[in-house]
């Protein structure tokens, strides 16, 4: 379905006046005939045509359509879409003319959602008790952010993790949207999920040995926690190739929740926690093996003391246990001889 936008200048205004003009009008002549009991020939006919224009008139106030900035109301005739009004104004418009919003009635949560914005007209009782209401069927031009729920996923390496994402998105074919999906809204918020899903299962939620991330065969350092921008790029463009067929635009995608599942979530810390401190101790042996070594050399540089090759040993695990041990050492005094 190709858009067709109804490019004319807006003329409800005049149109609105001319409606109200011949009401009133009408009134007034339907008043005088009745009160001067006016009678000439052809006057039953001017009865019926003020009472018939008095009774139905009002069908041409369906006709008066006002759009603000950055709305579109998508017309059809008799089932044949005729065009969609796009620029702010009032117009008038075919009065039998039907506006098509599918989505109008749905919420997302999300903001800029056109339908926070409802004409407040009672139409009956819904089968909760509440009272219905006219939806409005104008469609958004803005910019909107879609909220999605959080989803549970499992990555790469089947540890389940939790992610969110905001997705900013628009309407920029109003015919498609309206014409070619269901509910484009519902229809969005599903390939969101989708996309989320089938991009998460590529990655790790951290930095993982033999994994391949981009598809080429090579291992990377891709990650869900440190390649936040790279997995939420693929994301976007994952939903954009989806929902082009139904006229909408992804402006960004951004990753807004990441987390282990409640029930990993707990292991996963004890790993990360052993594995800092795995890191830290290599890191403390590095430096206390580098000082022993400087302590030697210094010694046998300066003849401060000559060592045997036992007592070098006996040094240099005194030292190694000072330097690494978990406590402030405490040292023992030898008053006595070395031999």
């Amino acid at each position: 379905m190709e858009e067709k936008v109804i490019s004319r200048k807006p003329n409800g205004l005049p149109a609105l006046f001319l409606i109200f003009t011949m009401y009133i009008g009408a009134v007034v002549a339907l008043v005088g005939l009745i009160s001067n009991e006016v009678n000439f020939p052809g006057i039953q006919f001017l009865y019926v045509v003020i009472v018939v224009w008095l009774a139905l008139g009002w069908i041409l106030f369906l006709g008066i359509k006002i759009l603000k900035p950055q709305e579109a109301l998508v017309l059809t005739l008799f089932g044949n879409y005729i065009g969609t009004l796009k620029s702010p104004g009032i117009y008038f418009v075919n009065p039998f003319s039907t506006a098509v919003n599918p989505a109008a009635s749905t919420t997302l949560g999300q903001s800029g959602d056109v339908k926070s914005s409802k004409i407040q007209i009672k139409t009956g009782m819904n089968e909760n008790g509440n009272n219905l209401q006219w939806p409005d069927k104008r469609i958004s031009l803005k910019i909107m952010t879609l909220n999605n729920s959080k989803q549970k996923i499992n990555d790469c390496l089947g540890n389940p993790i939790e992610i969110g994402i905001a997705v900013m998105w628009r309407v920029t074919d109003t015919a498609k949207a309206v014409f070619d999906v269901d509910n484009f809204k519902e229809y969005l918020s599903l390939q969101c999920d989708s996309a989320v899903r089938n991009i998460v299962r590529i990655y790790p939620y951290d930095i993982a040995p033999n994994v391949d991330t981009t598809g080429d065969g090579i291992a990377d350092d891709g990650s869900l926690r440190g390649s936040s921008e790279v997995v939420a790029q693929r994301i976007k463009e994952e939903i954009q190739a989806k929902v082009v067929n139904a006229g909408l635009e992804i402006i960004d995608a951004r990753i807004t929740y990441l987390a282990y599942a409640p029930e990993i979530a707990a292991a996963m810390l004890q790993r990360q926690q052993a594995s800092a401190i795995i890191d830290a101790r290599m890191m403390i042996v590095d430096g206390a093996v580098g000082m022993v070594e400087l302590a030697l050399d210094r010694l046998s540089e300066g003849d401060i003391v000559e060592l045997d090759e036992e007592r070098k040993a006996a040094m240099v695990s005194n030292l190694l246990v000072v330097l690494c041990g978990n406590h402030d050492a405490q040292p023992v005094v030898n008053s006595g001889s070395l031999y």
